[in-house]
């Protein structure tokens, strides 16, 4: 089971001929994600202000397969694939019943101040894992 979220595209969010930019569509997966780290109670702000480790972005890919536009209703899902070091979370999103977009962020699970990647915790890991696929 995928985290879900319906993001709605405002006419800010588009150009001119009301076609969602693509950057605005990028920060839509980025709020999906924060939305799904306090989902599953371990908000970005806290691995990093009381954790001691965060989970930048290493890698990102996405493919546009049709455009989004003010107004669309848009489902994101995300599903996350824990590794040992490092979580990918895949997105897809549909709005009316066509896939918009789909792709991915890689983050690795690092420590603050240079320590390197470490292992992902065994909490986080499991707040994931009904959100995983398999």
């Amino acid at each position: 089971m995928s985290f879900e979220r319906t993001w709605t595209v405002r006419f800010s969010d588009s150009d001119p001929f009301g076609i969602a930019h693509y950057p605005r569509i990028i920060d839509a997966v980025h709020e999906t994600s924060d939305m799904f780290m306090v989902e599953i109670g371990h908000p970005f702000w806290e691995l990093s202000q009381d954790r001691g480790f965060g989970l930048p972005i290493v890698e990102v890919d996405f493919e546009f397969k049709a455009p989004v536009e003010a107004g669309n209703e848009v489902t994101i899902a995300l599903t996350p694939e824990v590794g040992d070091k490092s979580i990918r979370f895949d997105y897809t999103a549909i709005c009316d019943g066509t896939v918009t977009f789909e792709g991915y962020e890689q983050r690795v699970c690092a420590e603050h101040g240079g320590g390197g990647a470490i292992e992902v915790p065994d909490e986080l890991r499991d707040a994931m894992a009904s959100y995983a696929e398999g």
